[in-house]
């Protein structure tokens, strides 16, 4: 990991009516760095990623990628935002993987990776075609290109969401909580393709509720409470040596432990509630 950061996010705001969903987020990821997001329900986490593929337009901040203003542009020395089809260029640049897999059931697997490829990029179709098998092949699904849908199981559904996501070779992967909407016995078959890619060295942010997943795939962990990233460190400073109450409190749930101190009992309670 050097050099400048593929994505700066910067003090960026997000409200939904008076609910502050992101409240001055700043975050960066580096080439190649996985960082995983973790946190309660409700706390900003989905909202950031979804912020970051400008599916949600952000009230206030600055987002970059690769050094470029997402979302808008400097028009006669003033920022107005992006024309849609801008738009759609810097996001076809990320891939992201929903909690839901969001595939075309009309489709067959194949075609769910290769239109992809031909309607955004351009790709000659018999070249989206042999990447849409090889990347079925790295997800373990080289046997379902045929298949539609309906005919896969969650797990095997997810893994082709997140192959047809890497079909547009994205400079950074998002996902968000991608194993949420299985069943537990499938959580795992999705977790190791995205150990995979880990270990290929793809850039990606990765919301997730899967603790021990967050610990052993993460470079960086980012715990984020009410809108805000309350701590950012390695694995072992955020799981074995957690600074803030709020955050032990958080792990406490996981592990069983009692909250260290009467104060952080109490702020466990109020977190809680």
């Amino acid at each position: 990991m050097s050099g400048e950061p593929v994505l700066r996010v910067r003090e960026v705001r997000k409200s939904f009516g008076d609910h502050a969903a992101l409240d001055g987020v700043s975050l960066e990821v580096r080439e190649g760095e996985v960082v995983t997001v973790i946190g309660p329900s409700g706390s900003g986490k989905s909202t950031l990623v979804r912020c970051v593929h400008q599916l949600e337009a952000i009230d206030g901040g600055a987002m970059y990628l690769d050094g470029e203003l997402l979302g808008h542009e400097f028009h006669r020395g003033h920022l107005r935002p992006l024309p849609a089809r801008k738009v759609a260029a810097q996001r076809s640049r990320m891939g992201m993987v929903f909690q839901q897999f969001n595939l075309f059931a009309h489709w067959s697997v194949l075609r769910n990776l290769t239109e992809p490829q031909v309607l955004v990029h351009g790709t000659p179709v018999e070249k989206a075609r042999e990447e849409a098998l090889r990347l079925l092949e790295r997800v373990g699904l080289s046997d379902k290109a045929q298949a539609h849908p309906r005919q896969l199981s969650g797990g095997q559904q997810q893994r082709v969401a997140i192959a047809r996501a890497l079909a547009t070779n994205p400079r950074i992967m998002l996902f968000d909580e991608p194993t949420s909407a299985l069943d537990p016995e499938l959580v795992d078959e999705v977790l190791s393709v995205v150990r995979d890619l880990a270990g290929g060295g793809m850039t990606m942010i990765i919301v997730t509720h899967e603790m021990s997943f967050a610990r052993e795939v993460a470079d960086r962990c980012v715990f984020m409470e009410k809108g805000r990233v309350v701590e950012t460190g390695t694995p072992e400073e955020i799981f074995e040596h957690p600074r803030s109450p709020r955050l032990r409190a958080f792990l406490s749930r996981f592990s069983g432990r009692a909250a260290e101190t009467p104060h952080d009992r109490v702020l466990e309670e109020e977190t809680a509630s």
